[in-house]
C-alpha cells in the first residue's frame, strides 16, 4: 500500500516513458560486436528481463570500465535514431493528467537529457528537473541531488521505474517506488521487490497519487 501523500513524482525514462527496447534489441549486439562482449541471442532475452543490471553485465561478461564507454556509444546510437524512439501509449495523456492536477514532476535516467527531450517534444515542459546521465549504478546519487536540489523529502516522493535498479536507487534514498509492468525487466522479478505500487498501464498513476498531494 502507498505511503503518500506525494509532492513530488520522479520518473525513469527508457521502459517507463519511452519504448526504447526493440532499438535497443536492433543495436545491442553490433555494440556487443564493437565492445566484445556477448551477442544476446533471440531466446536469452526473457532471461535477462528477470535480472538486476549486475546480472546483466555478468552475464555478458562485460568489464566493468567497459561501461562508461558502452554508454556513450549507446547515448550517440540513440541520438543518430532518436525518430525510432517513441513514448508508450497513455504515456502523454497521463503526464498531461498529473500536471493538470499540480503534481511536479522529474526524470532520473541513465540517458541524456537532448535525447529524452527529443523523444518527449513538447511534454518535456511539463518536467521540472532532469537528472540525465546517471552511470549504470549511479541512479541514486542523483535522485537524491534532485529530491534535495527540488525542495521536497524523499518520504514525498514517488519514483517510478521498470526496473530492479530504480527500485534499489529509491530505497537506498527513502523514496518510494512504483514499478511499471510494460518495461524492461518482468513483473514477477519487479514485484519480488515489494514496490509500493505496481502499476500495469499508464493511466493507473494519475489515481494513486492525484487526491494525495501534500498542501
Amino acid at each position: 500500500m502507498s505511503r503518500g501523500p506525494y509532492r513530488l513524482v520522479v520518473f525513469d525514462f527508457d521502459g517507463t516513458l519511452a519504448d526504447s527496447f526493440p532499438w535497443f534489441a536492433r543495436v545491442i549486439n553490433d555494440v556487443a560486436d564493437r565492445y566484445r562482449f556477448r551477442r544476446i541471442a533471440p531466446h536469452e532475452t526473457e532471461v535477462l528481463r528477470g535480472l538486476d543490471a549486475a546480472g546483466i553485465v555478468r552475464h555478458l561478461g562485460i568489464a566493468p570500465w567497459k561501461l562508461p564507454f558502452i554508454s556513450r556509444h549507446m547515448h550517440a546510437l540513440a541520438a543518430r535514431d532518436i525518430a525510432e524512439i517513441s513514448l508508450f501509449r497513455g504515456i502523454r495523456t497521463m503526464l498531461a493528467d498529473l500536471a493538470a492536477a499540480g503534481m511536479p514532476l522529474a526524470i532520473v535516467s541513465s540517458n541524456t537529457r537532448a535525447n529524452i527531450e527529443a523523444v518527449l517534444g513538447p511534454d518535456a515542459r511539463r518536467f521540472r528537473r532532469y537528472a540525465c546521465g546517471a552511470s549504470l549504478f549511479g541512479k541514486a546519487k542523483r535522485l537524491r541531488a534532485l529530491v534535495r536540489d527540488a525542495g521536497f523529502t524523499p518520504g514525498s516522493t514517488l519514483y517510478v521505474g521498470d526496473e530492479i535498479r530504480d527500485h534499489d536507487a529509491a530505497r537506498s534514498v527513502g523514496c518510494d517506488f512504483a514499478a511499471v509492468a510494460w518495461g524492461y525487466t518482468r513483473i514477477e522479478a519487479l514485484r519480488a521487490t515489494g514496490p509500493v505500487l505496481m502499476l500495469t498501464h499508464p493511466s493507473a498513476i494519475v489515481p494513486a497519487v492525484v487526491g494525495r498531494v501534500s498542501a
